[in-house]
């Protein structure tokens, strides 16, 4: 029974870790790098074919964004998550799909005008987005189930995002038992919609995020309503725009919460008016998803407002934007506006083009409300640099850059704390992942010192045996000096894996009758006589 680490160690995003127990391998995320890697990620320690169960905690890309290129190298496993989360991926996978396909396209043109430059391949297709789609199985909030013998899980809500889940995992095998929590993303109290993160009592062995692990929120709560007023105040009264460079998911449903009370109260003067473009057709599709669970996802302030008839996220004056004409026309509308776009680190999607039309401007502001990742273009912008390359062209940074600081999903150093003072007792051993480099460490130290935990922050490719209590191996991290992605399955690479899945079914056939066996042998051989040179 081991865990191995593979993502978001010493690294905030690309979260994945391999457990295995019970004769199963189980991958607990499966998360796509955002931004440049620090540390060189350790490859899963079997075939993609051989993983029997994924455990979704949310539906973030930095947590779900590689389940197509699992599917596309033979996965063919179940991916367990809750309700919600399943729904958010039916859309967020697809558009993630999309954006690779669009960087393929895009970078092959290019290519065509250089000699010498091999064809640039996606690191998966809307084929695999649909693929992998088809193997997410929904579960509810705080059931415990079966997920084979040996195995039960349950998800708790964990108050990041909608459908967020912690996930507790009981594993038995010849008679003892062990228990292992994982944490997702903590979310921070007191966030406008969702429920705040629920607690777990017990654990032998913790994983848990410190994304904030050494930041602290404003002790007072933050009146957004008041700030984000003042700052279209500022911009409007110029002429200008306000950018808002928004998750899609999450985040954009937030802003509209809070743009719904400004508008309803008429505290833009002079602008009481003004339009809100949410630019992001998977914006769009998520807003939809928000209201189907608001009876079982929602806080109680946003439920006052839905026993009301009241639409928590929608007022008059919001525009949806589709199509890429639509996209294209509101840099064009002169009229001050907000607008609302995806990715919110600026690293694709439309954003790009929104700050292509308004970084230039000095009487536009780009605020920023959600963690920028390190070497990101959104955190190259926060840092304040003076000019970025969008689209090939350099765009001077005379816009304003702003933040409402404090304004996050995560649960900062005192919320990560009490979370994990709310177990009964001590966990044997935490694990402190999905946090920037020293932020690991420092707050693995603070767990240990401060508050008398077992506490490590592994690096990629250690692994623990949960039932001796200790690591069998624990090496340090290796730099990498420039951006890297994990490799888009080749054509050749994906006849490989499917090669590899035969290897795994023929194991899966052992015991079986002689006739049926006897019946796929046969069309094995058929199928090697039919390629074989």
């Amino acid at each position: 029974m081991k865990l191995t680490f593979i993502g978001a160690a010493h690294e905030v995003t690309g979260s994945c870790h391999y457990l295995e127990a019970c004769n199963k391998h189980i991958l607990i995320d499966c998360g796509m790098e955002q931004g440049m890697d620090i540390y060189e990620n350790k490859d899963i320690p079997v075939e993609e074919s051989m993983i029997d169960y994924v455990l979704l905690t949310h539906a973030h890309i930095d947590h779900s964004g590689l389940l197509p290129l699992l599917y596309a190298k033979g996965f063919r496993g179940q991916v367990i998550a809750t309700e919600p989360t399943v729904d958010l991926c039916g859309i967020m996978l697809r558009d993630s799909a999309h954006i690779q396909m669009a960087e393929a396209e895009w970078r092959n043109r290019k290519a065509k005008r250089s000699s010498g430059i091999e064809p640039y391949t996606p690191l998966y297709t809307m084929e695999d987005a649909d693929g992998v789609i088809q193997r997410l199985v929904p579960q509810p909030y705080d059931k415990k189930i079966e997920l084979c013998p040996g195995i039960e899980v349950r998800f708790t809500d964990i108050g990041h995002l909608l459908g967020s889940a912690c996930i507790e995992v009981w594993l038995r095998e010849e008679e003892r038992e062990k228990k292992i929590v994982f944490s997702g993303d903590i979310g921070n109290k007191g966030q406008p919609l969702i429920k705040d993160p629920s607690i777990v009592k017990e654990a032998d062995y913790v994983v848990m995020e410190s994304t904030y692990g050494e930041r602290f929120h404003s002790l007072e709560k933050p009146d957004y309503v008041s700030e984000l007023t003042k700052i279209l105040q500022e911009a409007f009264d110029k002429g200008g725009n306000v950018v808002i460079p928004s998750f899609a998911v999450g985040r954009t449903q937030e802003m509209l919460y809070f743009l719904r009370k400004i508008k309803m109260a008429g505290l833009v003067k002079g602008h009481e008016n003004f339009p809100v473009y949410v630019d992001s057709p998977l914006a769009v599709e998520a807003t939809e998803i928000f209201y189907k669970y608001e009876y079982s996802c929602f806080d109680e302030e946003a439920m006052e407002l839905v026993s009301q008839g009241i639409n928590p996220i929608s007022f008059p004056g919001l525009k949806l934007s589709i199509t890429s004409d639509e996209s294209k026309a509101i840099n064009f509308d002169e009229v001050p506006k907000v607008i609302l776009s995806a990715s919110g680190m600026c690293e694709a999607g439309r954003i790009r083009h929104h700050l292509k039309h308004n970084l230039w401007r000095k009487e536009c502001i780009i605020l920023f409300v959600g963690y920028q990742a390190v070497n990101t273009l959104g955190r190259r912008i926060v840092d304040k640099v003076k000019t970025v390359k969008l689209f090939g062209e350099e765009i001077e940074v005379r816009a304003k850059i702003g933040q409402l600081t404090g304004m996050s999903g995560h649960a900062d150093k005192a919320g990560l704390l009490q979370w994990i003072q709310s177990f009964e007792k001590k966990p044997e051993q935490v694990f402190v992942v999905h946090g920037e480099d020293g932020v690991c460490d420092s707050f693995a130290q603070c767990l240990t010192q401060e508050y008398g935990l077992s506490a490590a922050a592994p690096f990629s490719g250690a692994c623990f045996d949960l039932w001796d209590g200790k690591f069998i191996e624990n090496p340090v991290g290796i730099p990498v000096e420039k951006k890297q992605k994990k490799g888009a399955a080749s054509v050749y690479e994906r006849l490989k894996a499917a090669g590899q899945r035969l290897l795994v079914v023929i194991q899966h056939k052992e015991g079986g009758a002689n006739k049926d066996l006897a019946k796929f042998a046969d069309q094995i051989h058929s199928l090697c006589d039919k390629w074989d040179d």
